[in-house]
Order: C-alpha cells, then sequence, then structure tokens
C-alpha cells in the first residue's frame, strides 16, 4: 500500500488515501471522455475506510450508466478539478481517486485499460496494459 495525498488545482478541497499503485487503470469510455474533456480517464481505487477529505466538501454529480448503476462523480466547485467517484448506493466500498489530482502522481503507472475500443483513434495501443472490454 501507498499513502497518498491530493487537492484540487485550486486547493479548496484535499484528501489522504491509502492505495494499492499496482492497481491504476486508464478508462476510454465516452462518458470518462466527456467528464474530462480528455482522451481518457485515469484512477486508482481506495477503499472508503482509507480515504479522508482533509479540506473542503466536493461538488457531486451523478452519472446514470447505460447498466442503471449511478455513480458519484466528486468535483471541486470552484475549478472544476475531478476529484474521485464512487457509488451512489449507501454501501460505498471503493472510492476511485482521479489521479491527475494525486502529489505523488508519477509514482502510479497504469497497469491496466478498459473500453480501449472507445479510445481515441490518435492514442497509442499501450499494448503493455491489460485490456479489458468492459468496466469493472
Amino acid at each position: 500500500m501507498m499513502k497518498i495525498e491530493g487537492s484540487c488545482h485550486c486547493g479548496a478541497i484535499s484528501y489522504q488515501a491509502d492505495v494499492d499503485p499496482g492497481e491504476v487503470s486508464i478508462c476510454h469510455c465516452t462518458d470518462c471522455q466527456a467528464l474530462t474533456g480528455s482522451a481518457f480517464r485515469v484512477t486508482v481505487p481506495a477503499a472508503a475506510a482509507d480515504f479522508k477529505l482533509t479540506a473542503g466538501s466536493p461538488k457531486i454529480y451523478v452519472k446514470t450508466a447505460d447498466s442503471g448503476a449511478r455513480r458519484i462523480q466528486a468535483f471541486c466547485g470552484d475549478c472544476g478539478s475531478p476529484i474521485y467517484t464512487t457509488s451512489a448506493e449507501s454501501n460505498r466500498g471503493t472510492i476511485g481517486v482521479r489521479v491527475g489530482t494525486i502529489h505523488q502522481k508519477n509514482e502510479l503507472r497504469p497497469s491496466r485499460q478498459f473500453w480501449r475500443h472507445s479510445a481515441l483513434p490518435w492514442v497509442p495501443a499501450m499494448e503493455d496494459l491489460e485490456t479489458l472490454a468492459g468496466d469493472a
């Protein structure tokens, strides 16, 4: 396990968590593209019990997937930085921390990718990553 700290771009929200650096993933789905304004999203999971906000409160948007699953998207209401995602259900076991906000991001290399068929054509294949068709 690795102790991480992070914050949004403007510093209004900060957090701490314990994560497994071997669990970093990339998602190429079109929802992640739209929610980041980029080609993909990079996330590392943390047990809900191991994630703690240390300053601020994120704004919450609940996204409903085609499957009907509802996911909280937590972001800074001031600067817009995505902070984390989790289930909208009461049994939240995992927090998906957005790697771009982690201060130790240089130490977190993705090991797998999801929804590769939705990747933009100019994104390198990243063939050294485990590739899964759907989301986890």
